[in-house]
């Protein structure tokens, strides 16, 4: 529109006065702000050109439809933050796939995530998230239980579903022994894991000369490494290994995919907290500590949900919703 605009105005052998359209950028790039600024530049020039038809029905159309529907656009990508998605009728609220729906195909409803740490069934600690995945809400929950308890428990047990790196570097840096497994800790015991070929955990790893050996054979060099930052700020780091050359290896259709030679990526910290985990699942305590989180949290929230019927929230917004889960906690530790 501002192109064609600055088009009539030249074949008229005008100048728009005071306005640059070329400092305000692409449109996709603007701001409600530099719209709204340049619409009045527009709406000051019809003012001395009132009979400018096409410059009439652009300032129109920017002025009642295109800035409000920016401003309103704006408006909820605040309100999303980092989230994919947001409830219209509660904008604290995602949408999550929820285990318990009744036309069992998997619809998305508006929810929380609700997060609980239990010592023989009394709530000791609870949060509330924005998250569908639990991953995330492994350290904010244990920070508020911190918070409000003033030391962590020596230890912590949880499923599969918080065995991720940053999880475990934060337990470690607060000597925190970590009964957590990772997503993969069951699986490696079949035996269609143990014959993969292409899985690292039936490699062989060289410290000395940093690489890797395959089933083949076949050695993997270091080529470079790469850095990232998750979300909270944690720094994961990649190391990126290439083999010579698998030309004519029997066992690359069941390695890789790729056309060219086998290249992998590998986080050593993350292996080195795999491994621990894996020492201290396997081992008598932790088996049996591991055994008894089945019955721990999982017992609270069938207390909650089957037994006292509570499946919804009354309330709306994340302070309310947070506040109605503490209600619940003290009603289920006071019955209990």
């Amino acid at each position: 529109m501002f192109a064609t605009i600055e088009e009539a105005e030249k074949q008229e052998d005008h100048a728009l006065s005071g306005m640059d359209l070329s400092e305000l950028g692409e449109p996709a790039d603007m701001t409600s702000e530099q719209l709204e600024h340049a619409v009045q530049q527009l709406e000051q020039r019809l003012e001395a050109k009132p009979k400018d038809k096409p410059l009439k029905k652009t300032v129109r159309i920017l002025r009642k439809d295109l800035l409000p529907r920016l401003q309103k656009y704006e408006s909820q990508q605040t309100i999303l933050g980092s989230r994919n998605s947001f409830s219209k009728t509660d904008p604290d609220a995602t949408f999550m796939r929820m285990k318990e729906d009744h036309m069992r195909n998997g619809q998305l409803k508006p929810g929380y995530n609700v997060q609980i740490g239990t010592e023989n069934q009394f709530i000791l600690g609870y949060s509330v998230h924005q998250r569908p995945t639990d991953t995330r809400c492994l350290k904010p929950h244990l920070e508020k239980v911190k918070h409000a308890l003033g030391v962590l428990p020596g230890t912590i047990i949880a499923d599969a579903g918080y065995g991720g790196e940053e999880n475990y570097a934060y337990l470690e840096q607060e000597n925190v022994e970590a009964i957590v497994k990772y997503a993969t800790y069951h699986r490696e015991n079949t035996k269609a894991w143990q014959q993969d070929v292409s899985e690292l955990d039936n490699w062989t790893y060289t410290a000395e000369e940093d690489s890797w050996v395959c089933v083949a054979g076949q050695t993997l060099t270091f080529r470079r490494e790469s850095k990232e930052r998750t979300e909270s700020g944690y720094e994961l780091r990649h190391r990126h290994y290439r083999s010579a050359s698998c030309e004519g290896c029997p066992l690359k259709v069941n390695c890789t995919k790729a056309a060219g030679d086998r290249e992998i990526k590998v986080s050593l910290d993350y292996l080195r907290y795999k491994q621990q985990a894996r020492e201290r699942l396997k081992s008598e305590e932790g088996y049996a500590l591991s055994v008894r989180r089945m019955h721990e949290p999982e017992s609270v929230f069938g207390q909650m949900k089957n037994n006292r019927g509570f499946r919804r929230f009354l309330l709306r917004g994340l302070p309310r919703v947070s506040l109605e889960v503490g209600w619940l906690s003290l009603a289920h530790n006071l019955l209990k």
